[in-house]
């Protein structure tokens, strides 16, 4: 089961590592260097290899970050197994072996991590941009990493948070101008456009969100209407203005200024003479709001939707400073909420971009970015990057490995090698000799220097702090238990079985 090539998928590795173009059966193409996303979007049979999906997913859960580097760890010691098992070592001492190592290497990594405090932005934005520099959009991490930085301390309380839920900070992605144009916006961007009733502006608004539709009902499908001749025809183009007419007028009644309408698939959300009326009552429309939004929605406006019109009361609705349609470039165009007078922490970003792949790509930088400063949150200790952690790991573990005696010393020596994988990939994705590079490294932390890691852009071998290459604890603790755990468990199985 270890002849799984975990290294293929994760060429990209630290700021010089290459991305991947992935085209999906309908012929979309994504590209990306993000672990999780590369391996969500292969097609993967074999069972074990499906285990480091998972395993992926797992770490893109718990952390956000280190995705990549999870599943070369776990491919690494996958080898390390095989070579045990070659040896004619039993599985399950394996296992506990590396189980023992583990637990060790949580305890080494927290030994070097130094604490941090949520006060001190500079740290956070510092993470925020390693996070960012492997990624496309690179060249913009000294303005993303602020932002994220921003929109995560909006919605806490510095001083007694313990986590932060990111379903707070809604992330959209538009096409139209450049990266740079990214912005935070303290309350909602809805990706759709204001309905052609004239209004495209509206402060002090009274915004109503309704999940019923302005259009007449509809029979039930094994029904039909037979009109046999005008006057009824006539009459039932009049009983639907009527119909139409009364619950504009319920709307009006409320006092809502902005109408948000829900996306219905029987029929028609609005239907033209609907957007008539409202038209004549000066009414800012939106229609098409996924049902997925819902909940942002009237959590950020403090607003309950509506699903029937003799519900529309005024205090069902929401108030808010300022409702306007901009214009994001492109010809394209969103609608923003700002100053919403509710208790919700909430906050969007407004991530634009020239094409779709790169303003995905953009997005989902964010959200690792986002993630790294949730890891601080949870876990308030930070350690350096650039292969330092994985080094110091590799030596101490050895170390304590010559302590031991019998199978078990040799086992985990072998998971110590195995953490070299890290610097290794590093150097050799920044085009340096990795063989070279390691084996300096390996000197250098030798010699007591905790803090020496692979300075991708000077391509030599220096303190990292001082490059502000810093990550936090979480990610690399995560990675390796999670690593382990996988390794461990494809150890206990001796066969595949097939069922009909």
């Amino acid at each position: 089961s270890s002849g799984i090539n975990a290294e293929w998928p994760l060429r990209p590795g630290g700021p010089k590592g290459m991305d991947k173009m992935i085209m999906g059966k309908t012929g979309d193409v994504t590209i990306t260097n993000d672990g999780a996303t590369i391996l969500k979007e292969m097609q993967v049979f074999h069972p074990a290899a499906r285990m480091l999906v998972e395993l992926s997913k797992a770490q893109d859960i718990e952390a956000g970050d280190g995705t990549t580097s999870v599943v070369v760890l776990c491919g690494s010691l996958l080898d390390a197994a095989r070579k045990l098992l070659l040896r004619g070592i039993h599985p399950t001492t394996i296992s506990e072996a590396f189980q023992i190592a583990q637990t060790k290497a949580c305890e080494i990594l927290q030994s070097i991590a130094v604490p941090i405090k949520l006060s001190d932005r500079e740290v956070l934005i510092k993470m925020a941009s390693t996070s960012l520099n492997s990624k496309v959009v690179s060249q913009y991490s000294n303005l993303l990493a602020p932002l994220s930085v921003e929109a995560i301390m909006s919605i806490i309380d510095v001083d007694t948070a313990t986590n932060v839920d990111l379903k707070d900070i809604r992330v959209v992605a538009k096409v139209g101008g450049t990266v740079e144009d990214t912005k935070l916006v303290r309350g909602i961007v809805l990706t759709q456009r204001a309905c052609a009733t004239g209004v495209h502006r509206v402060e002090r608004a009274k915004v109503a969100l309704i999940q019923f539709c302005l259009s007449p009902p509809k029979t039930d499908m094994d029904n039909q209407v037979v009109i046999s001749d005008y006057t009824q025809m006539d009459r039932i183009l009049r009983e639907e203005r009527v119909y139409i007419l009364d619950l504009c007028k319920k709307i009006k009644k409320s006092g809502a200024n902005v109408l948000l309408i829900q996306k219905s698939i029987l029929r028609d959300a609005l239907n033209d003479m609907a957007l008539h009326f409202l038209t004549k009552m000066k009414v800012l429309v939106v229609k098409d709001i996924e049902r997925d939004e819902i909940d942002f929605v009237s959590r950020t406006l403090g607003c309950r939707p509506i699903a029937s019109a003799d519900h529309m009361l005024p205090e069902h609705l929401g108030m808010a400073d300022l409702v306007e349609e901009m214009n994001v470039g492109g010809g394209n165009k969103v609608v923003t909420i700002t100053g919403c007078q509710s208790s919700a922490k909430t906050c969007s970003i407004l991530v634009q971009g020239s094409n779709k792949l790169l303003a995905e790509e953009a997005e989902r930088s964010i959200h690792d970015a986002l993630c790294v400063i949730r890891c601080l949150i949870k876990n308030k200790n930070m350690i350096c990057g650039g292969g330092a952690p994985e080094t110091e790991l590799s030596i101490k573990l050895a170390n304590y490995a010559s302590t031991l005696s019998g199978v078990e010393s040799h086992c985990i020596k072998m998971f110590a090698e195995a953490m070299e994988i890290v610097p290794f990939t590093l150097a050799e994705n920044a085009g340096l000799p990795p063989i070279n590079i390691v084996t300096e490294l390996r000197n250098r932390h030798a010699q007591g220097e905790a803090m020496a890691g692979i300075n991708v852009k000077k391509s030599c071998i220096t303190n990292i702090t001082e490059e502000n290459v810093l990550q936090p604890l979480l990610v690399s603790l995560s990675a390796i238990t999670l690593a382990s755990e996988t390794v461990r468990s494809i150890l206990k199985i001796d066969d595949i079985v097939n069922t009909r």
